[in-house]
């Protein structure tokens, strides 16, 4: 979400400032709408959320809360890098650096003290909530809202009090789950209504996840990772070594990692085989190999269950859509769980992982991530996400996608004896 060079600022200001008293005079955008597309989803969010358009943001952590919290939260581990990079540029030009939590309030606010001063008249100061659904439409705010970077201009600001400013934001990951953890952001004035801004404070954002991956504690030697999206057969990484599972072996460390307290010998034939008739003795005879593939300290019996813990790529795509990182859980999804098995519980979790995933794209509206989805091995044929592309596309890049869509719509009716709409 990025500005347009070359436009001028001060017809854009103008410009933006009528298309902002139109939508809270009358609590609708004009046609055509005169904002860019995710400045006017943020308005409207903004509307449906009852924030004001004037009033200043609210302190939630007083100055005996701050510090402790500060202390706590893990971006206090990036700052050193974050005020490495971006302190003096910010001091240089006027501007404020600023980096808040997940929930969106402001933990650390440096620079221009002349700059710092004009700040507090709107309370963008340490400790204030600038969530998106406080005060409505501002980069970090909005960032943390969207989980990508945004860059806001002047009267795209919701609150008023706000649009003499210009702002650039990105969300920051924990490197090793992908829960966001909050936002780094620069603010000022004009000067930074240019989209260097936002590719500035991306990689500052960047490189502040790379530190903390650095500072993370080394892995425990006695943990377990097993990788199975996107490939029939699993890949286990334990103690050193790779191994290359077969089918039923890697749906069963499937099953065992998604249920880490383990699963009785009826349960477990019941999830993996659709064949009622498989004896136990069938289901005994493939945890006896496994366990003398993987070791007699790994697998464990009554119930079935791993002795150490396991980290499962699938488990990491479902945590970090649990968090709201639908763009980290999108690079961490290789394809679907085990494609090939058939074995009912692997495929309701198959199901579920791609269902969650999908629905979060299409919610998520962004062109980049649904170009992802659409265009990969599994996607290619998916209507839902091939609508919401080119839904989500400005005009001269639709009409490729459109005829995707026609196409696709006509094959899946044929498929199905019905008529696509209009037909």
């Amino acid at each position: 979400m990025a500005l347009e060079p070359g436009a001028d600022p001060a017809e854009r200001r103008g410009a933006l400032r009528r298309a902002h008293e139109a939508f809270t005079t009358a609590g609708r955008l004009e046609r055509p709408v005169p904002v860019r597309p995710p400045v006017a989803d943020s308005w409207q969010r903004s509307a449906r959320a009852r924030v004001s358009p004037d009033g200043a943001a609210r302190v939630e952590l007083c100055e005996d809360e701050l510090a402790p919290y500060r202390e706590g939260h893990p971006l206090s581990r990036a700052m050193p890098v974050i005020r490495e990079l971006m302190g003096a540029y910010a001091v240089d030009g006027e501007h404020l650096v600023a980096v808040c939590d997940a929930q969106g309030r402001l933990l650390w606010v440096e620079g221009h003290p002349a700059a710092r001063r004009r700040a507090q008249d709107m309370n963008f100061v340490e400790g204030a909530r600038w969530a998106e659904s406080a005060v409505g439409t501002n980069a970090p705010g909005t960032a943390l809202k969207v989980d990508r970077p945004v860059q806001v201009f002047a009267a795209e600001h919701f609150r008023r009090p706000v649009q003499q400013w210009t702002c650039a934001a990105a969300p920051v990951h924990d490197p090793a789950t992908g829960r966001l953890l909050g936002a780094v952001d620069i603010t000022g004035g004009d000067r930074l209504a240019h989209p260097h801004s936002l590719a500035f404070v991306q990689a500052v954002a960047r490189a502040a996840e790379s530190q903390l991956a650095l500072l993370a504690p080394p892995p425990a030697t006695d943990s377990v990772r097993l990788c199975a999206l996107g490939r029939d057969e699993a890949l286990l990484i334990a103690n050193g070594r790779t191994l290359r599972l077969g089918r039923r072996h890697s749906e069963i460390l499937v099953l065992l990692a998604h249920r880490p307290e383990g699963l009785g010998g009826d349960e477990l034939l019941i999830e993996l085989y659709e064949d009622e008739s498989v004896s136990p003795v069938t289901l005994r005879a493939e945890l006896s190999r496994l366990r003398r593939l993987l070791g007699p300290d790994l697998l464990r019996s009554r119930p079935y269950r791993l002795a150490l813990p396991i980290d499962a790529d699938f488990g990491a795509v479902l945590r970090r859509l649990a968090s709201g990182g639908v763009t980290a859980a999108m690079g961490a999804y290789a394809g679907p769980l085990l494609p090939a098995s058939q074995a009912p519980a692997v495929v309701r979790l198959r199901r579920r992982l791609e269902d969650q995933l999908r629905a979060a794209l299409i919610d998520r509206a962004d062109p980049g991530l649904l170009s992802d989805w659409a265009h990969s091995p599994w996607g290619e044929e998916d209507l839902p996400v091939w609508r919401a592309l080119a839904a989500a596309l400005p005009g001269p890049r639709r009409a490729p996608v459109l005829a995707r869509v026609r196409a696709l719509d006509a094959e899946q009716s044929c498929a199905t004896g019905s008529q696509p709409p209009g037909a």
